[in-house]
């Protein structure tokens, strides 16, 4: 089946997500539109809407003018599969005591790791971003030196690989939560498949801003895996919600967004325990001052 892309960037988020919102009300109307944060520290993002017919190019250029974006970008996508394609690619990771893969590479799982299997059809984090690699990398790093966490939360999960990954290294039950309703279907089909149903409960919230989430605080482990800006605008609740010598793995910041993340998190009474590069990306882990 063919499909279609209309690609396009402006500045700030509001104006982004008003403008993805609008796209919506297009006719034909797109199967589904998507809003990015161009990691340059520019300020720009990118808004993306995807048909399978062909977009109404005056109407976008009508809309881009008036959300004051550049013209979007059309292409027409061909017709691959995308999941076999990710599937050839994407080879299994290694970090710290953690190996994850997808059943296509079962047999290639070794003795004595912590296995996880994520599905390459299954996008928000397969382990392969050195972001989430990261975070693995630091959950690791912890339990080997002898933390103990016995309320965790991963907001912003994704597919819960590192919900899933925490479960593993600690016997408590792990609330993963995400905005995204795709995303939390997705985690409870992992959850299922690696063994972990009643370990790993999957949530929808933006945030902390969920029942389940205020009444299991305060936390000692919090991991989130997003974006400089959102975590940024999480500090306040983040404060409130660890307890006094709790820990908070953060990701999903550049290298160069890293030292504005500790800053924040710093005067939110936050210190930094650890920091790993991985090629342009950073992965923080912060203790709460008691």
């Amino acid at each position: 089946m063919t499909t279609y892309s209309a690609l396009t960037h402006l500045n700030g988020r509001e104006a982004a997500e008003a403008l993805a919102e609008a796209c919506e009300d297009l006719e034909p109307e797109p199967v589904g539109t998507g809003v990015f944060e161009i990691e340059d520290g520019s300020g720009r993002w990118e808004v993306g809407a995807y048909f399978t017919e062909a977009p109404d190019e005056i109407a976008l250029t009508l809309l881009a003018t008036a959300f004051g974006a550049n013209p979007f970008a059309i292409s027409e996508l061909p017709d691959v599969d995308w999941v076999a394609h990710v599937r050839r690619e994407l080879t299994p990771v290694r970090a710290g005591r953690f190996f994850v893969y997808g059943s296509h590479d079962a047999d290639k799982v070794p003795e004595g790791v912590e296995a996880l299997c994520i599905e390459a059809a299954m996008a928000f984090g397969t382990g392969h971003h050195n972001t989430t690699k990261g975070c693995l990398e630091a959950l690791d790093r912890i339990a080997t030196e002898g933390y103990q966490a016995h309320r965790i939360a991963d907001i912003g999960s994704g597919t819960a690989v590192l919900a899933m990954a925490a479960a593993r290294l600690w016997p408590v039950t792990v609330i993963a939560s995400d905005i995204d309703a795709v995303a939390v279907d997705t985690a409870a089909a992992n959850v299922i498949a690696n063994g972990l149903n009643g370990r790993v409960v999957s949530i929808e919230a933006a945030g902390f801003d969920h029942p389940m989430l205020d009444d299991n605080a305060p936390y000692d482990l919090v991991l989130a895996n997003i974006l400089k800006q959102p975590l940024i605008d999480l500090a306040p609740d983040m404060a409130r919600h660890v307890s006094a010598g709790g820990k908070i793995i953060l990701s999903g910041i550049l290298t160069t967004q890293a030292e504005e993340v500790i800053g924040v998190y710093r005067d939110r009474g936050f210190t930094l325990d650890h920091r790993d590069d991985l090629d342009e990306w950073s992965a923080l882990t912060l203790t709460r001052n008691g």
